[in-house]
């Protein structure tokens, strides 16, 4: 949404939806508000129908812990939690007030064909803001510093939470983290140490957001341990090179008499077309390039094809480290 108006989604991801719905499990981080007009990136709200135009494709867990959870306020962050589930979605990483966070103990667990998923979600900061009295855990912090510098690990938080998740005895445990710097293809140290202590912890996936670009890939066959380090946006309107592509991840997941693991993992580079005189749309890369080559209604025209063509090369060259 943009100009303060809401729009017809029918069209936003439709080419995209299929790879949604497939999943086991759908997760993806929503960084915005849905507390209606004015609509748009000055605003960060998103008009209802977008979440629910999020619902129809198959998402199922929307991680909430990002830059803008409380860029409205903890009234704001409420609304918006509310929002997700009127949408038939299930919120990550922020709770309403006390009393939820603790009925919630900071976690999620979902179970599918027989595989007890934790799913836990923590931000690096909210842009700066402070979450105010009685309202701390409201939203989970990786640092106790997350308004200003992120040097201290709030590793006293995080352990409760995960302490909580051990106790359910899950399968497979996922981490979705708000981290790293916005446009910039980096990762920090400060990153590694956290994947090294997330591990240490049985974290099986970490699931990144918040550069806008793609990051490397790494996966471990013996243990199954994944870090994503950054997926990218599944929508941008951002006017940067390189937060137009990112991908779609799938995680293969293989649960035997002595364990359960990531034991592979697929994904499909995606592009957020943004033509004059239609509204933004996320496409399949690959299946984009075809239509345009062979003359499709659903193609992209010239100037479009040129770039998405060099974003093809330039995911693949992102999840490799390069």
């Amino acid at each position: 949404a943009s100009g303060g108006e809401e729009q017809d989604y029918s069209q936003t991801f439709l080419d995209v939806a299929h790879l949604l719905a497939e999943g086991d499990i759908t997760v993806l981080n929503l960084e915005g508000n849905l507390c209606g007009a004015p609509y748009g990136s000055n605003s960060r709200s998103a008009p209802q129908s977008f979440a629910e135009a999020l619902d129809r494709c198959g998402v199922d867990l929307v991680q909430l812990a990002n830059s803008y959870s409380i860029y409205q306020g903890i009234s704001g962050l409420q609304t918006t939690i509310q929002g997700i589930k009127d949408a038939g979605m299930e919120p990550l990483g922020v709770y309403a007030d006390e009393r939820a966070y603790k009925a919630g103990k900071g976690y999620t667990i979902k179970e599918v064909e027989g595989i007890k998923i934790a799913f836990v979600a923590f931000t690096k900061g909210m842009d700066g803001m402070t979450l105010p009295q009685g309202s701390e855990n409201c939203v989970n912090v990786l640092y106790s510093d997350y308004d200003s510098t992120y040097q201290k690990l709030n590793t006293k938080a995080i352990n409760s939470v995960l302490d909580a998740v051990a106790e359910e005895k899950p399968d497979l445990t996922v981490a979705m983290l708000h981290w790293g710097s916005e446009y910039n293809d980096n990762i920090s140290k400060t990153q590694e140490d956290l994947v090294a202590f997330l591990q240490a912890r049985g974290v099986d996936a970490i699931l990144g957001t918040h550069p806008h670009y793609v990051h490397k890939i790494t996966h471990n066959a013996e243990t199954g341990q994944l870090v994503a380090y950054s997926l990218g946006d599944l929508i941008s309107d951002g006017q940067r090179a390189g937060t137009e592509y990112s991908i779609i991840l799938n995680l293969e997941i293989a649960k035997t008499a002595e364990d359960t693991k990531i034991v592979g993992y697929t994904y499909t580079p995606i592009f957020t077309v943004a033509e004059r005189g239609s509204t933004l749309r996320s496409v399949r890369i690959a299946e984009a390039m075809v239509a345009y080559e062979g003359g499709h209604i659903q193609g992209v025209k010239p100037e479009t094809y040129e770039d998405v063509a060099y974003a093809l090369t330039r995911v693949q060259e992102r999840i490799n480290g390069e």
